[in-house]
């Protein structure tokens, strides 16, 4: 059994996340699980809405309403506790009948970590108009010319040339190399 803190999604009734997550940190915190169950997050972000009159509301909307995303280790008492937490109807990927549930991989879970301010963006060291490499993805292997760093996002726009024209690409600052 894999002993890694590892995030798991949980499904829940659709409005019903909030009282999930004080239920499950009741009961990590009743049932000690505290070495086992490390984090209960319900990814949301600020949305800005604008009204009929023309004024604009922020509101923070859930990113996936009717799950809660949850970081644990994998025990058979810790899944128990998740489980059985009033709520809870389920762990996605586990097709029930006692199987464990399949952890996010990386990629999927870092993205929404990024979003929801959980997890560091790295600064790229770059200026504007440097020249890279775009190292993955379907431009793989294309030279570009940097137009705009986003550090907040870790997203820089690139300009490529394709079919004679530049054409500019958002790519993550993972997906390239300062050449």
């Amino acid at each position: 059994m894999e002993n890694k803190r590892l995030w798991y999604i949980v499904q829940t009734y659709s409005g019903f996340e909030n009282s999930v997550k004080e239920n499950l940190k009741r009961r990590i915190e009743t049932m000690q699980m505290e070495t086992l169950i490390f984090e209960v997050m319900i990814p949301e972000e600020l949305k800005t809405e604008k009204k009929a009159d023309g004024s604009t509301k922020e509101k923070m909307v859930k990113m996936f309403p009717g799950y809660v995303f949850i970081e644990m280790i994998v025990t058979d008492d810790s899944w128990f506790v998740v489980r059985n937490t009033p709520g809870v109807t389920g762990f996605l990927g586990s097709s029930g009948g006692g199987t464990k549930p399949i952890p996010l991989l990386p990629e999927e879970i870092n993205p929404i970590l990024k979003k929801c301010g959980m997890l560091s963006v790295q600064k790229l060291n770059a200026q504007i108009g440097q020249s890279i490499k775009v190292a993955n993805g379907p431009f793989s292997g294309q030279i570009g010319t940097i137009e705009a760093i986003n550090d907040e996002k870790g997203i820089v726009k690139i300009l490529v040339d394709m079919f004679g024209r530049k054409t500019p690409i958002d790519l993550d600052f993972a997906d390239i190399e300062i050449i």
